[in-house]
């Protein structure tokens, strides 16, 4: 199953996120001073960078032809079967849960923005231009930019007596940011793998952490060339713009919450004494860490064929009703190939004893295993199923064998 599958892969990736998630999280606690928040901000893209890295098909080099002799052996008893129903459980469950929580987002955002019952500002007098059209809303405290793809520029109806002319325009510069930027698509397009990974609450810190880094971003930019009256100008601005509301599963941009707004105020301070050689440090292990993910997927001259082929789902036959009835045991050797995208294919009976008894029962059971993907598959893949009555079954080396129990 696909499904299945992806799954898998997903489950296998978690260990490297997380090593990411908090090498990223750590950096954006303790590294703005000596990093700045521009630079930790990019960092964001060893993320992705790294788990294509890590998953290169073309790094990956199969066994072609099967060698009976380094093919892996399998005893599967009743107590210990080797379906994983339980795995496609967990799999269904989190396609419904993920699922459920990409609708939610859709909701709780298109709910946030219905409510604000938007008023277009026709005449807006202001000297900075946005390509974004502009709105009141008496439903806002603080200035934001809303909408996935067309941008609005939302203002709360007071904001000619709530800001002067000085700060409005340092205001206007922020939201201008953002809407140049097109932070909201960049925010929606974070919260995905986000959802995507709701089972790990490290992907949770690292969007927040990713938040508050454009936030600080965009602060910097603002305050380019900017005299010191203006840096205290706009901290004072964020102070009374400082919200309640959370990110949570929204996409807009808005100013944070207080905790947030001391971080982005801290950062201001301290603004422009970042240190080169700690960002060239950085930069040299982030390169050595990709380098050595690169050459961890080198294949290794002694590699056995069992760790190339790797199943991730494994039917187990039905043993026939009327073998079961007169207590019929056996076994059956087949032969079979399997696809780069983990299916089997091109399923014989080499041997079977008895013969013909317990053949489609094996060969429809064969049928529905899967492995792992791998770039062009394997060939004349050999597998013993073993029907018994018991917990009785002979020894053999020569091919895997897979007891198959009453």
């Amino acid at each position: 199953m696909v499904i299945q599958t992806g799954f898998n892969w997903l489950i296998e990736q978690q260990l490297l996120l997380s090593i990411l998630f908090c090498g990223f999280i750590l950096l954006e606690r303790f590294g703005l001073k000596t990093l700045g928040a521009r630079f930790v901000y990019k960092l964001a893209w060893l993320l992705p960078a790294a788990l294509v890295i890590a998953n290169l098909p073309n790094a990956i080099k199969p066994l072609q032809n099967s060698n009976i002799s380094n093919i892996s052996h399998y005893l599967i008893t009743l107590n210990q079967p080797f379906t994983h129903q339980m795995g496609i459980n967990w799999a269904l469950m989190y396609v419904l849960i993920t699922a459920g929580l990409l609708i939610a987002s859709f909701i709780t955002h298109t709910r946030f923005v219905n409510s604000l019952q938007l008023t277009e500002l026709t005449h807006f007098n202001h000297t900075l231009t946005t390509s974004a059209k502009t709105y009141i809303s008496q439903h806002v405290a603080t200035p934001m930019v809303v909408g996935i793809l067309n941008s609005k520029l939302v203002l709360p109806s007071n904001y000619n007596t709530q800001f002067d002319k000085a700060t409005l325009a340092l205001i206007l510069e922020h939201e201008n940011v953002h809407i140049k930027r097109k932070d909201n698509l960049t925010n929606a397009f974070m919260l995905l793998p986000t959802i995507l990974l709701w089972f790990n609450p490290l992907a949770w810190f690292c969007y927040a952490s990713m938040r508050r880094l454009q936030e600080l971003t965009c602060d910097e930019r603002v305050l380019a060339n900017k005299t010191t009256h203006q840096h205290i100008l706009y901290s004072k601005a964020l102070i009374n713009c400082a919200a309640a509301t959370p990110a949570g599963l929204m996409a807009y941009s808005h100013y944070g919450d207080k905790k947030t707004m001391l971080q982005r105020l801290t950062n201001i301070k301290y603004s422009g004494n970042h240190s080169r050689f700690a960002k060239g440090g950085l930069l040299l292990i982030a390169a050595s860490m990709l380098s050595g993910l690169a050459i961890a997927k080198q294949p290794q001259a002694e590699i056995t064929k069992e760790d190339h082929i790797s199943p991730t789902i494994r039917i187990e036959p039905r043993y026939p009703a009327q073998a079961a009835k007169q207590g019929i045991s056996g076994s059956v050797v087949l032969k079979y190939d399997i696809a780069a995208n983990g299916r089997t294919k091109n399923i014989s009976v080499i041997q079977s004893k008895p013969s013909d008894v317990f053949d489609k029962s094996a060969k429809e059971a064969l049928a529905k295993w899967e492995y792992k993907m791998s770039e062009s598959g394997f060939n004349d893949v050999l597998v013993q199923l073993d029907f018994a009555m018991n917990s009785e079954v002979a020894n053999t080396d020569l091919i895997e064998r897979i007891k198959v129990s009453h």
